[in-house]
């Protein structure tokens, strides 16, 4: 067991109050407010070179690279960040979420630090570097560790909007400086990237670190601390509710070490009752299904699509392009409302469905719209109009829920490993799609489009089968739910396994704990009143000698 503070989430001076005197829901905002700036940076990232691909001073720089070679360009960004979230696999769970994503940040303040000088000051190059690679893989098991189950999904949810609106101000950005001459109209809106980690410096250090994390390495009085700060009010570390919380925790931690597996184990199949291979999976499942359903296709090249595809000028490519970010950021606030109503797995079902349709549509209109008769236009704008409709189906069902999952379906003790693989995943199946985008726009013109049709088509049996629902749970109910069920692999027939709402006995459970905490509680204190009153008796009975 380490220090208090080696486990305290900040370093306070003496005689100040923790996180500047703020609990309750002010400190759950800053915590958000921390995850959803690197998520709102990671939406910049992935729209920023989207306008910046088509700006003729940027081809010009870098020699006019064909479709190939700016496939290349705009991918290298996915390789470092697929890295990025290895190490946190290796190095997350011993340094805790907080510090992970104090060093990810200071790494790339440095690195984005030295890109604003090459950007603008020097001269050009094709080298771009990662500021994201560490918080994306931390940011939403920070978050959703430090949250109530009740709000968990909406706060997921709510940094993945965040996510989009970045996207959305990166499309304006490159569409606002494409009239201005020369390479401040790509320098500019690659640098200004800078401005969030500037905000992520500013709040990260003083904010406390997961409580989850602090209750399994052993810091029990900092996680209680942490659990009540979280919790405000006139709360205490006596309160029914944050001892039942304490409990739970540490009854998960207790069994995790009991069954505690190590990685050749994990690889060899060897994890007992735990479904651990089966978790881990079916996390990063999600994230490879959220880049297989297509959507960097046109998060990293609509203009380019709209320019290549439908035959769209390139301003008129860019307007379009930044007015369904708008688009896109406005749907996706109904994932906040549908999260935890329809749950996990009827938003990646019917968002697949619905993805799938789409692009049916598109590639028949486009298919049309190559003959070059005069109805082409028409079939353009047509297809244009199912490029928006399929960011509606997207922003709504699967922005969020991939980023959610993988932390709602690991272990306590694989949650930091199962984030950090399925963002890893995220990041190598997000290199794949971007390089191969230019050249199979290219050469396959509107049949490029029928890849997308059959993933999204075939994901909808895939979660009807595999996928477990995740919504309206505590962490903790998932993995009595594997030990339960031995090697669950088929869950579409297992009730507790797809409802929407929390299984009524875990409900009850908590309250039988709760019940027999406060029980407990009530007879420590009637031992130490009957030690009190034994000790007045004796010094009494002394004076009266």
């Amino acid at each position: 067991m380490g220090s208090a503070n080696e486990g305290s989430s900040a370093k306070i001076p003496s005689g100040k109050k923790p996180y500047f005197g703020l609990t309750g829901n002010a400190l759950n905002f800053w915590v958000s407010f921390a995850c959803t700036t690197a998520m709102t940076l990671f939406g910049y990232d992935q729209g920023v070179f989207g306008g910046i691909i088509i700006t003729q001073n940027f081809l010009e720089t870098m020699g006019n690279p064909d479709a190939g070679l700016q496939g290349t360009i705009v991918s290298l960004y996915d390789i470092g960040c697929f890295f990025g979230a290895i190490a946190t696999l290796v190095f997350g769970e011993r340094f805790g979420r907080r510090k992970t994503f104090i060093v990810g940040k200071h790494y790339s303040h440095v690195n984005w630090s030295r890109i604003a000088d090459d950007s603008i000051f020097s001269s050009p190059n094709d080298r771009r570097e990662i500021n994201n690679r560490v918080n994306t893989a931390t940011a939403p098991v920070w978050s959703s560790e430090t949250s109530k189950a009740s709000m968990r999904g909406k706060l997921i949810v709510f940094s993945m909007i965040m996510n989009i609106a970045g996207f959305s101000l990166s499309n304006w950005m490159t569409y606002g400086f494409s009239f201005l001459q020369g390479s401040i109209s790509w320098r500019f809106p690659i640098a200004f990237q800078l401005f969030f980690s500037v905000l992520l410096i500013c709040t990260v250090p003083w904010l406390p670190e997961s409580p989850r994390w602090l209750l399994a390495h052993g810091y029990e009085e900092e996680g209680v601390a942490v659990l009540v700060a979280l919790e405000g009010g006139s709360t205490t570390a006596k309160d029914p509710m944050i001892v039942n919380q304490k409990l739970e925790i540490l009854e998960a931690v207790r069994i995790e070490q009991e069954t505690s597996l190590s990685w050749l184990d994990v690889i060899r199949g060897r994890t007992g009752d735990t479904g651990m291979v089966q978790r881990l999976l079916l996390g990063a499942g999600t994230q490879w299904m959220q880049q297989l359903v297509g959507i960097n296709v046109t998060s990293y090249y609509l203009p380019l699509v709209l320019q290549n595809s439908v035959g769209l000028s390139n301003t008129l490519s860019r307007l379009l392009a930044a007015c369904n970010s708008v688009s896109y950021l406005v749907f996706s606030f109904a994932g906040l409302v549908l999260i935890e109503r329809a749950g996990r797995r009827k938003l990646m079902m019917y968002g697949a469905l619905g993805q799938s349709l789409c692009y049916i549509c598109i590639s028949s209109l486009l298919a049309q719209a190559s003959d070059g008769s005069e109805r082409a236009a028409k079939f353009g704008a047509g297809a244009t109009a199912f490029f928006f409709l399929y960011y509606v189906f997207f922003g709504i069902c699967w922005q969020g829920v991939p980023w959610l999952y993988p932390v709602e379906i690991n272990s306590l003790a694989m949650r930091t490993k199962g984030a950090a693989l399925a963002t890893g995943s995220n990041w190598i199946s997000n290199y794949i799609v971007v390089q191969i985008t230019p050249s199979g726009i290219e050469n396959l013109g509107w049949r490029f489009y029928i890849i997308w049709i059959v993933f999204n088509a075939a994901f909808v049996p895939l979660i009807w089968m595999f996928y477990p629902e995740t919504a309206n749970r505590h962490l903790e109910d998932i993995d009595k739910l594997y030990r339960e069920h031995k090697s669950m692999i088929f869950v579409s027939r297992i009730e507790e396994a797809i409802q929407t709402e929390r299984p009524q006995r875990f409900v009850d459970a908590d309250r039988e704990r709760a019940a027999l905490a406060l029980e407990n509680s009530g007879r420590q204190s009637r031992s130490l009143n009957k030690v009190d009153n034994k000790d007045v008796d004796e010094v009494e009975d002394v004076e009266h000698y």
